[in-house]
């Protein structure tokens, strides 16, 4: 249906995100954090990333954390890390931010999309069992592509939105075919399994990201690859320092991936603020759950689903919505904030043309980038915030 009449002005503003509550709470800590690392004058990889690797690494319950410059640049360190490139291929969700697969795409692997679970919106452990069976064999100890002949060298599932994915499937998988695992938790700090297994710590790396609209959000851009492997740590650092130790020696190609000292300054603030700022959202969405169904809105809306026992820390909150683009305009006329994460599946993007997919290859992310819609979550909403926003939704399908 199509609202019958225009919405009324807004009574109220509902932004998808505002950070400036967060920053007045903490403003005289993190002015005094930039202040110390600008006294020292000590930038590049100082005391500070130090003390945010360690504890950004127990959080996450790994052993290692090394900073680098953004969640993208944990992506592709991580895969550089694993030797993983020209004539490899790499399985991931086609449902997720352009990072996922830009960056196998840049180290010059191939990406391999299987669909998601049209349910949490993750990678489906089903769809992957499905394509390994039927687009590929083993060749001795490889798992090679038969429609490009690449070397299937590892998984790489997105914990979208917030909420871990089915990780134990994906694992057995990866392990009866000698695949590597990464993550890309860069939604998803501190989000657990019913077994209370963190994001990061399933595969062999996990990578993170602290860009300003992440639950635990940097200043600009900066990220973390967490791993429970020694070794491969000492290659993750070697390798963000353009692949020098020592300086100026070079038995690797790297490059400069390096975690400003001044994000790490303003991240070590805000870490121990993180649990509290998580639960908030989970309270918000509690609420938005609880008020859309009193609202009685049928299928119209559909509100997202938590697995059970899982720390879902909802990065964000998305429904599934019909007429999900008339909504939204509705929405941002009424003074509410939304956003489409996200709305071309991967394998439909211009860029990949090269690997030959077609609409209906992934049907459930297809679907999903039909009709999902984000709403505010950041957790300074107020009760009145919330109620005002389902009742603009409401508003519209009642029209």
């Amino acid at each position: 249906m199509v609202a019958s009449k225009p919405p009324p002005p807004p009574r109220m503003q509902v932004p998808l995100l505002d950070l400036k509550p967060q920053y007045r709470a903490l403003q005289a800590q993190i002015q005094a954090a930039i202040g110390a690392v600008c006294a020292s004058q000590h930038f590049i990889l100082g005391p500070a990333v130090k003390e945010l690797e360690s504890g950004v690494a127990a959080y996450s319950q790994c052993r290692f954390g090394i900073g680098v410059s953004s969640g993208t640049d944990a992506l592709l360190l991580a895969l550089m890390a694993l030797g993983i490139g020209a004539g490899d291929a790499v399985i991931t969700s086609p449902f997720t931010f352009f990072a996922t697969a830009g960056t196998i795409a840049r180290a010059g692997a191939r990406p391999l999309f299987c669909d998601i679970d049209p349910v949490t919106f993750n990678l489906s452990a089903a769809a992957v069992e499905a394509f390994v069976a039927q687009q590929c064999e083993r060749r001795a100890s490889e798992l090679i592509h038969r429609g490009s002949g690449a070397r299937v060298r590892a998984i790489m599932p997105v914990h979208l939105y917030g909420q871990i994915t089915d990780m134990e499937p994906l694992t057995e998988r990866a392990r009866a075919f000698g695949l590597k695992i990464i993550e890309d938790a860069a939604q998803a700090i501190g989000a657990a399994d019913a077994r209370g297994r963190r994001a990061g710590s399933f595969g062999d790396v996990g990578c993170l990201s602290f860009f300003p609209t992440k639950n635990l959000g940097a200043f600009g851009d900066a990220g973390m690859c967490v791993t429970n492997d020694a070794t491969l740590a000492e290659r993750l650092a070697v390798l963000r320092v353009h692949g020098g130790k020592p300086k100026y020696y070079h038995a690797l190609i790297g490059g400069n991936f390096r975690l400003d000292e001044l994000q790490a300054a303003v991240l070590n603030v805000k870490l121990p603020h993180l649990d509290a700022w998580s639960a908030a959202r989970a309270r918000n969405a509690a609420f938005y759950d609880a008020a859309f169904q009193r609202a009685q809105l049928g299928d119209a809306v559909l509100t997202p689903h938590a697995s059970l026992g899982v720390r879902h820390i909802y990065n964000q909150y998305v429904l599934r919505v019909r007429e999900r683009d008339a909504l939204s305009q509705y929405l941002t006329a009424a003074g509410v904030g939304t956003e489409i994460y996200y709305p071309v599946p991967l394998h439909l993007q211009q860029c990949f043309a090269y690997l030959g997919g077609k609409t209906g290859d992934c049907p459930q992310s297809e679907r999903a980038a039909a009709e999902t819609l984000a709403l505010p979550i950041y957790p300074e909403l107020s009760e009145t915030q919330l109620q005002y926003v389902v009742d603009c939704v409401a508003a519209y399908y009642r029209g």
